[in-house]
This record gives structure tokens, C-alpha cells and sequence, in this order.
């Protein structure tokens, strides 16, 4: 089916549109005028562990590209997307339906803040975040804009996805996956430990192999040992990829 025949079955709103997530023939829909999901996203539902029958609740889900994506690539149960911004959680529903995945993919409108009294302690064997980077006081413009929200934490901060986190996960195999920027990357493990979500491994992402990181994947495990592996790094270009001529 052509992709001006597959939009043309979606309800989509002014300024949306229908993309193509090169994975089992499933799409999302959104809006570049609000946030469109990146690369980060992608990489964190690589490296989420979900096993089969699990529950998963991803938090600040946006328009649910992490749900529909770990959907695809595992075999848990049922996974939910938590968003508090009504608009995103709207595309987020039709995205879902539009893949047919109603009954697997749910998406709350709600806080994170909030989350644990949502949904009740233990309640998820599986957490992940791609929650904003940036301090709400780097660079903030404007506060009620989707894009800052999503980028900075106005609406929720680092301690409030933990501190929810760990009365969300199930004891002892609870597993928390979160993407962020490694120059916070001693504060989330100071986190992570006072809540009792023990990291477990760690993965940093490099532009260039001679380049700083520009993310990092950590995952934790509620009430785990202390015992963190740091696995061999992503390097998303390679020399060759500079280099190489542009695409007729």
C-alpha cells in the first residue's frame, strides 16, 4: 500500500503526519511542530531486556514510539505509556490503534509524579525513561512549549521517575531502563542506589569512536547487589561514513 493511501485511512490532525518505523509494518503519528521521537528512543528499546509475559510501563512516553516499538522487538505481555501532555497521549492512542495494538499497547494520560498511586506498588516487571535532559533552568524559554517540556524537566525531574520507579517495579527482578546525557551520569547512579535500584550495566554512545559520548544506557535492578558491568560502546559513525559520497 502506497503511503498516501495509508494516511489517508488515519484521522490525522493540521500539521500531523503518519511515519514509517521500519519495523513490522507499524507506524506513529506525529507532529514536528511538537516533538518527533530520535535516535535516543530507538537505542533504549535496544536495550531494554523484556521477557516473555512481562508488564512494561514506559514513563513520559510522548506519542508512544517506545511502547510500540518494544511491541515489536519483544515478547512481553502488555506495555503502557504514561504521558501527561493530553495532546501527545491523543496521537499516542491513534498511533496504537492504527497498528491494530489496542489490547497491547495502553496509553494513560496522567503524572508521572502521580504514577505509583495510578497504578499501584509492584506493579510492572519492566520501567524505562527517556526523560529530559536538561536542568529546567539550561536554556528555558518557554515553559509551555511541548518541545521544552520534553527537553527539559519542568513537569517531572530525575528524582521523581526514580522515587516512582521503585515503588512501581516488583521486587527483586523489577528492571528500571533509562537513556540520558553522561554529564548527569553521577547523579543518576547516586539515585538510582538511595532508591534501591542497584545499576546493573551501562552503555556509553559515541558519535565518533574518538569523540566524548553523547549518551549513555543504564539499567537497574530493584533491590539488586552491587555489581555494574559497562559493556563495549555504541559508535553511531564510523570514518568511512564522513567521507563517503553523498546519494545521487
Amino acid at each position: 500500500m502506497k503511503e498516501t493511501e495509508k494516511m489517508q485511512m488515519v484521522d490525522l490532525l493540521p500539521g500531523e503526519r503518519l511515519d514509517d518505523l521500519q519495523l513490522s509494518g507499524y507506524y506513529i503519528i506525529q507532529d514536528p511542530a511538537r516533538f518527533c521521537f530520535g535516535v535516543d528512543a530507538v537505542m533504549l528499546t535496544d536495550f531494554a531486556r523484556v521477557k516473555p509475559g512481562e508488564q512494561v510501563l514506559d514513563l513520559g512516553t510522548g506519542t508512544g514510539v517506545i511502547p510500540i516499538l518494544l511491541s515489536a522487538k519483544t515478547k512481553g505481555k502488555h506495555f503502557t505509556g504514561l504521558e501527561i501532555q493530553p495532546e501527545s497521549a491523543d496521537m499516542a492512542r491513534r498511533s496504537a490503534a492504527y497498528n491494530h495494538l489496542e489490547e497491547k499497547v495502553e496509553i494513560v494520560t496522567g503524572d508521572i509524579k502521580e504514577a505509583a498511586d495510578r497504578f499501584g506498588t509492584a506493579s510492572f516487571d519492566v520501567i524505562t525513561a527517556n526523560p529530559p535532559y536538561m536542568l529546567n533552568e539550561h536554556g528555558l524559554k518557554n515553559a509551555a512549549d511541548a518541545k521544552t517540556i520534553a527537553r527539559h524537566e519542568i513537569l517531572c525531574t530525575l528524582d521523581d521517575i526514580l522515587r516512582e520507579s521503585a515503588k512501581l517495579l516488583k521486587e527483586s527482578r523489577g528492571r528500571f531502563y533509562m537513556i540520558h546525557k553522561p554529564f548527569r551520569l553521577v547523579e543518576i547512579l547516586t539515585k538510582m542506589c538511595q532508591y534501591k535500584i542497584e545499576p546493573k550495566r551501562i552503555q556509553f554512545v559515541h558519535p565518533h569512536i574518538h569523540k566524548e559520548p553523547t549518551m549513555v544506557l543504564i539499567e537497574g535492578l530493584k533491590g539488586g547487589k552491587s555489581r555494574v558491568t559497562v559493556e563495549p560502546p555504541i559508535v553511531m559513525y564510523t570514518l568511512s561514513d564522513k567521507v563517503r559520497p553523498p546519494k545521487a
